[in-house]
C-alpha cells in the first residue's frame, strides 16, 4: 500500500508519511518523536512554511535548545497539512507501540483530522488494539483481507531461490520450509479499518491475526 501511495505521490500533488514502530524501539519512539517524525516527511518534500521555521528557531532561543512540545509538534503539523493538497500518514505495527503512550498517539492523530479533511490515516496492528482504535476513531471501518497462499508460495520460492548458501539446502527441506509456513498462515486473520472513499489492497505475511485501520 505505501509502495502504491509513493508511486502515486510521483505523478500528482500527494504528501506521504510513514512509520513503523519497533518493540524493540519503544523507548525512542515516543508520542513526541513519532509526530516529529511526521512532520520532518512532510516539510521535507519542498520548502518548509514559515510558521514551521519560526517555531524551531524560538525552541533554539530557549535554555539548552529546548525541544518542541507534543502540543507544538501537532500545531505545527497542523499547519504545515494545511499546505498540501492532499496527505496520507501510515503507521504500521501500532501493536508494537509502547501500550501506556498509545492513547496520546491516537489522540495527537485524532487532533488532526478535524482541521484536515483531505487527510487520510491508515493505521496496521494486531486485533488487541482495536477496542483503543476506536475509542479514539469512532468512524473507523474494518475491511477483512485474507493472504493469498499462492502468492505467499511463490514469494518463498523467490527467496529459497536466492538464499546465499544454496548447498545447505536440499530439496527435502526446502519442501519442508514452504508446508510448514503456509500451514502456519493456515489460522491467520488480516483486516483493514476504514472510511475513506479510497480502497487500498494491503499483502501480510505474518503467523499471527492483524488487523488494519484506515480513517479520514
Amino acid at each position: 500500500m505505501v509502495d502504491r501511495l509513493c508511486d502515486q505521490a510521483r505523478r500528482k500533488d500527494i504528501a506521504v508519511a510513514c512509520l513503523y514502530c519497533d518493540f524493540l524501539a519503544q523507548k525512542e519512539q515516543t508520542t513526541t518523536n513519532m509526530m516529529g517524525a511526521i512532520l520532518k516527511q512532510l516539510v521535507g518534500r519542498g520548502d518548509i512554511p514559515q510558521d514551521v521555521r519560526q517555531a524551531f528557531q524560538d525552541g533554539k532561543k530557549e535554555v539548552g535548545g529546548r525541544r518542541l512540545l507534543l502540543t507544538d509538534l501537532v500545531r505545527i503539523l497542523k499547519i504545515a497539512i494545511a499546505s498540501l493538497p492532499q496527505v496520507f500518514i501510515c503507521v504500521d505495527a501500532l501493536d508494537e507501540f509502547l501500550p501506556k503512550d498509545l492513547p496520546e498517539l491516537l489522540e495527537s492523530l485524532r487532533d488532526i483530522v478535524p482541521e484536515s479533511p483531505m487527510t487520510r490515516i491508515f493505521l496496521t496492528g494486531r486485533p488487541h488494539v482495536k477496542e483503543v482504535i476506536q475509542k479514539y476513531f469512532t468512524n473507523a471501518v474494518v475491511i477483512p483481507i485474507s493472504p493469498n497462499s499462492r502468492d505467499i508460495r511463490n514469494y518463498l520460492e523467490m527467496r529459497l531461490d536466492r538464499d546465499g548458501e544454496p548447498e545447505a539446502m536440499n530439496n527435502d527441506l526446502r519442501a519442508d520450509i514452504v508446508r510448514i509456513i503456509l500451514e502456519k498462515m493456515s489460522d491467520m486473520c488480516v483486516g483493514t479499518f476504514g472510511v475513506s472513499p479510497l480502497t487500498y489492497q494491503r499483502y501480510i505475511l505474518t503467523n499471527r491475526c492483524t488487523d488494519s485501520f484506515l480513517f479520514r
